[in-house]
This record gives structure tokens, C-alpha cells and sequence, in this order.
């Protein structure tokens, strides 16, 4: 009896039941929790020898198939799209996020790839990224590196240690020109290029603070402001100040013989610092139970230091307690001094004392004012116009020949009085009549110059119809 050969198929499964639909010839399935093998070829499994190549039966086609396992299949990320947004009663839709720098992988957590630190666009980790002006940097190699700093250390290094008095002459021309800019962080600068002895630091302080004793209120605010700069940029210590103030302290004596009100001034100063937080409170108690009773000066000082702290509100009004001085000023206030300084002149005549309110303004760029505000009340007093034309005139030849108003300042007054001459004349008829007179006797005491005698406006008489002319101006 002859058989028909047909492939043999051998279904094996696990897990699972044997399904005839699936079946291919000469191939065998073993699928194992899912995952497929094609290691184990259906040639071994064909019971009846035909069709197998060894046995010199015919070759199945698909022998020669390169079976591979399949892929795990990956979890896709989400989708980048945003969700509409409606702006102005438009709806805009945003473009895909395209140029993210997550990973698309839906691998990891979802941060930036290599921490930030790599790719298009970026800038290295922060630990990468360069500090400028590294003045610490000693590699050659470095990009910070710079050979002037490293040649100013190193020569700060070997210079010698300066004190006593070559420190001195090294610090008074700088504290000279802070006085002059008031750039508090130049003084650190130069300050820091200098290789000041430990022992001596404190003679930086001492030093401004004596030289602030013989100026004015302006340069004692600009001490104060450096003082608490330079603690605030570690540039001297407070225990270094404490021992500046202990010093000045104890050479009053001598201070007082240039500065009459030195005690008074250095306890200012004492309280300023204190209120600057560059001292503390305890300081000014210390002392009172170092210094001896005998040291009157000392205790005058410290006196008026604890006065300013302990009285009202003392912490906020010591920002002021060398007033505003100078041009910083406002306008209307320094109006207000100068027309105050010509009244109490005409009512005492002491030029002196005059001069000296003036001076005290410290604003020599503003004595055209004096000249102006004296000549205008020159024109207003108009009922005792003799008396007071007479003494503007001397307190102002006063001013002129001490050198406090300029020639340049007292032309500036005259001519700005000329230029207001229209508007004045509205409240004071004889305005041009009383300017003239005025004029002749400053001229007489050699106040103003022949050229500005004769700058000064006349008023043009009107002309009628009455007059024949018909109301015509001259040619």
C-alpha cells in the first residue's frame, strides 16, 4: 500500500493549545511565555526522512530563512503637542516642542541629557562654566589666568612691610584725593596694593579721621561713609578702628591745638560708627571705665558720644549729624541762607560776620546768587533806597576784595538782575530808575567794570499819538 510523502509539521506549544491554522511546513513553533525561538529547526522533527536535504530528499524553500528573535517593543513617550491656548480671543496653537534636550526614549526620569552639560545650544555644567576675574588663578594654562595680578601679588609679597612713617606718606594722598572724588572703592583699591604691616592697619583710620578734623562737614560725612565702607569691605577690622578711636583719644592734647572743638568732633565720630554698626556699644562703655577722670578731654569726647546715641531716635538722626553741606544741598534752601545772611547784614552791618555765613555755605560756585539776591533788594526797598544801596555797596567791595565773589560772579548777578529788569518793573515802577543809580555807585567803588556800567537797560519811552506822529515808532 503506497503512502503519499507530505511534510511532516510538528506543533509544539506551551502554555497554550495547539492551533493547526498557524501550522508552515517544515517549520516547528515552540513558544515559551511568549518569546520565540527558531533554534531548533523543523528538519529534526520530520519523521518520515523526505524532503530532508541530508537524506537526499528534496530541500524545503524555506530552509535557507534567517529567522531573528523579535524586538522588545518600546514604550512610546507622550505626546510633545500642547494643548491650544486662547490669547486676545485667538486660539493659537503652540508648535511642537521639537528642540527639547529630554530623551525620547521614554528611558530615565525625564532630565535634561548628560546633566545639561552637553549638546547644541549649551553651556557646559555649572561647575564648567569659568568665574571672571579669578584673581586666584596661578595656571598659566588657565583662561582666567592674568599676569598682572599674579605680578602684583607676587611683588606685594616681596616689597617690604610698610609702617610708621612711610605708611603715613603712603595713605594722606589717598585719603587727599578721596576727599576730592569720594570714590570709596578706589581707596580700597589702593589700599590693597599696599603691603601694610598687621601691627599698623589701624593707622588707615586714624589717619582719615585726622585729616577730617581739619575740614568741613562735607569731608567728616565723606570720612564717615569710608569708614563704614571700608569695614563693610573688610578692608580694616573692628578691632583695628577700636584701637584708631583709643589712639585719637588719648592724643587730644595735641589735636586740640589745631582743631579747638576736637573733642566734640571725634565724639561724633565715635557715635557715627557706633550707628554704622563698625562699633559696637560696648565699646563707648569700656572706655568710660579705662580712661581716668583726669583725662577731661577723653571723657568730654566720650560724653558727647553717648549724648547722640541716647537721645531720641539718636540711631537715625547720627545719618545726618554732620548735616548736609556743600552743593548737595537743595536750591531753595541755599536761597534761603544767602537772602537770611544779606538781612541780618543790613540790620547789623558787620561784614565779618557776613563773610564768614558765606564762606560756611561752602558752595562757591553759587555766590552770583548773593550778588543777585543783594541788588534785588536794592530794588524792592525802593522807599529806603539811599540806606541800602549804600550798604549793598559795601558788603559786596567787602566780598570783592576778600576774594569770595569773583569778578566772573559779580558780573553773572548783575546780569541776571538786568535780564529779570522787565519783570521786576511790574511790581516796582522805578525799577530801571533805581538800577541806574545803583549802577553809578558800584561803578564809583570799583565794584563793577565800565563795560558792565554800561550793559545796564534803560527804559524806552513810550510814544503817544498825541505827539504828532501819528503813533509811529522811529525808524
Amino acid at each position: 500500500m503506497e503512502v503519499d510523502a507530505q511534510p511532516s509539521v510538528n506543533f509544539v506549544e506551551q502554555n497554550g493549545d495547539v492551533s493547526s491554522d498557524e501550522a508552515e511546513p517544515n517549520v516547528n513553533f515552540v513558544e515559551q511565555n511568549g518569546d520565540v525561538s527558531s533554534d531548533e529547526a523543523d528538519t529534526n522533527n520530520n519523521t518520515s526522512g523526505e524532503g530532508d536535504g541530508m537524506n537526499g530528499g528534496p530541500t524545503s524553500a524555506l530552509d535557507g530563512r534567517i529567522t531573528r528573535k523579535a524586538k522588545r517593543r518600546l514604550r512610546k513617550s507622550p505626546s510633545k503637542e500642547l494643548p491650544p491656548v486662547v490669547l486676545n480671543g485667538l486660539v493659537t496653537v503652540p508648535q511642537k516642542e521639537k528642540n527639547m534636550r529630554k530623551s525620547r526614549a521614554g528611558r530615565g526620569r525625564g532630565l535634561p541629557k548628560k546633566g545639561g552639560a552637553g549638546g547644541k545650544g549649551t553651556w557646559g555644567k555649572p561647575d564648567d562654566v569659568y568665574e571672571e576675574n579669578d584673581a586666584d588663578c596661578q595656571d598659566v594654562n588657565d583662561p582666567n589666568y592674568d599676569s598682572d595680578i599674579q605680578a602684583d601679588i607676587a611683588l606685594k609679597a616681596t616689597s617690604p612691610k610698610l609702617k610708621g612713617k612711610e605708611l603715613l606718606d603712603m595713605v594722606e594722598p589717598i585719603i587727599q584725593e578721596y576727599f576730592e572724588n569720594g570714590d570709596t572703592d578706589e581707596v580700597a583699591e589702593c589700599l590693597s596694593q599696599l603691603n601694610i604691616d598687621t601691627m599698623d592697619r589701624h593707622e588707615v583710620a586714624s589717619n582719615a579721621l585726622t585729616l577730617a578734623m581739619e575740614r568741613k562737614a562735607p569731608e567728616k560725612e565723606l570720612t564717615s561713609v569710608l569708614i563704614s565702607d571700608l569695614y563693610g569691605l573688610k578692608v580694616v577690622s573692628e578691632a583695628e578702628l577700636e584701637v584708631a578711636f583709643e589712639q585719637l583719644l588719648h592724643g587730644l592734647p595735641d589735636l586740640t591745638l589745631d582743631s579747638p572743638d576736637a573733642p566734640i568732633v571725634l565724639g561724633q565720630f565715635i557715635a557715627r560708627a557706633i550707628a554704622d554698626d563698625c562699633l559696637a556699644p560696648r565699646f563707648l562703655q569700656s572706655l568710660k571705665k579705662k580712661i581716668k577722670e583726669e583725662h577731661i578731654l577723653c571723657f568730654q569726647a566720650l560724653n558727647r558720644a553717648d549724648l547722640l546715641l541716647n537721645m531720641k531716635h539718636g540711631m537715625l538722626k547720627l545719618d545726618n549729624v554732620w548735616g548736609v553741606g556743600g552743593g548737595r544741598r537743595p536750591v531753595k534752601v541755599l536761597v534761603k541762607k544767602v537772602v537770611l545772611l544779606i538781612k541780618e547784614f543790613l540790620s547789623s552791618g558787620d561784614a565779618k560776620e557776613a563773610f564768614r555765613c558765606l564762606v560756611e555755605l561752602d558752595v562757591p560756585h553759587f555766590h552770583h546768587e548773593l550778588v543777585y539776591e543783594a541788588v534785588y533788594m536794592v530794588l524792592e526797598r525802593y522807599e529806603s533806597v539811599e540806606r541800602v544801596a549804600q550798604s549793598i555797596a559795601v558788603l559786596l567791595k567787602y566780598m570783592f576784595d576778600h576774594n569770595v565773589v569773583t569778578i566772573d560772579q559779580m558780573n553773572t548777578g548783575f546780569r541776571r538782575v538786568f535780564a529779570s529788569l522787565p519783570d521786576i518793573v511790574i511790581d516796582v515802577p522805578h525799577a530801571f530808575t533805581i538800577m541806574e543809580r545803583f549802577a553809578d555807585i558800584c561803578r564809583q567803588e570799583d565794584i563793577i567794570s565800565a563795560q558792565l556800567r554800561a550793559e545796564v537797560p534803560t527804559r524806552v519811552r513810550k510814544r503817544f499819538v498825541s505827539e504828532g506822529d501819528g503813533g509811529r515808532l522811529k525808524e
